[in-house]
């Protein structure tokens, strides 16, 4: 069996099962966070068909992600959930996808999805099966222990890593991955953080108009507002399969859950990273 053992565990988070346990409860607890531990509604309306979560090292973004989490364990439970990430190593083909195999972090293994991954593929040609753009890269690793933290290993998933981000490949991997998922009890994922390396209220300002176009659920708007206004987002590509996905997946309301930046959680403003949380379901 194909196993992707984790690269930033023990260092971006918490690298044992009991200490990892921990380190997510007290995001989810802290005062940033959503204030309490997050109970899975087992009966829940299963509404939530996308999100959008940071994926910063669990310290900095970590209270932010947990707001995503929180939303969807009161929603129920997916049965596959897709995770697009941008590629930050330059490892591996443009466009990314592994097939098989599990996913290991300290909390246990998560099988990917075969099937889907292989329907994704089918339904785009512009996606490879590559396993060196996922070797190093952390921006969807950092979703598992949330996801297995409210489920355990009770779900199967579905990794793309972006390098090529552009509108129409990235509305391509969106439609393609809804194609996958039509009549499935499904969520996507898009890990992005926002502005990095900005004085607090210049990041502030920009992530603003990519969160407000993002909510409109209209990639277009968002994807020229992130190239016209230099918004030095790392996962716009991923986003915009998401609100692509969702919308295909019959997303009908969108909803900023949190926003923060590295400098409200640690306390330098000079240079600040942007972190978001939104949610796109299908009930208005």
């Amino acid at each position: 069996m194909k196993i992707r053992y984790p690269i930033v565990a023990g260092s971006w988070y918490a690298g044992t099962p009991n200490f990892l346990r921990k380190q997510i409860e007290e995001l989810f607890i802290h005062k940033l966070g959503p204030g309490s531990l997050p109970k899975v509604v087992r009966d829940g309306p299963r509404s939530l068909v996308g999100l959008v979560v940071p994926h910063a090292g669990y310290l900095a973004s970590g209270t932010v992600a947990a707001h995503a989490y929180h939303h969807l364990a009161n929603d129920g439970k997916p049965e596959v959930i897709v995770v697009f990430g941008p590629n930050h190593t330059g490892h591996g083909s443009a466009l990314a996808v592994m097939n098989e195999g599990v996913w290991r972090t300290p909390l246990g293994d998560v099988e990917i999805d075969a099937e889907t991954a292989n329907n994704i593929l089918s339904a785009s040609s512009i996606i490879d099966v590559d396993d060196r753009a996922h070797a190093h890269e952390h921006s969807i690793e950092l979703q598992l222990p949330f996801l297995q933290y409210l489920y355990g290993s009770d779900f199967k998933f579905v990794p793309v890593c972006f390098m090529m981000q552009d509108l129409e490949s990235s509305r391509e991997v969106g439609k393609a991955t809804a194609k996958a998922l039509k009549d499935k009890n499904a969520l996507v994922i898009a890990s992005s953080d926002l502005t990095h390396y900005e004085p607090q209220a210049r990041a502030e300002k920009k992530d603003k108009m990519a969160i407000d176009a993002a909510l409109k659920m209209d990639e277009e708007q968002y994807y020229h507002t992130v190239e016209d206004y230099g918004i030095s987002t790392c996962g716009y590509g991923p986003t915009i399969a998401a609100i692509t996905a969702a919308k295909e997946l019959g997303a009908k309301k969108a909803q900023l859950l949190c926003y923060k930046t590295s400098g409200d959680i640690l306390g330098d403003y000079s240079a600040v990273v942007g972190y978001a949380s939104m949610a796109f379901t299908k009930k208005g």
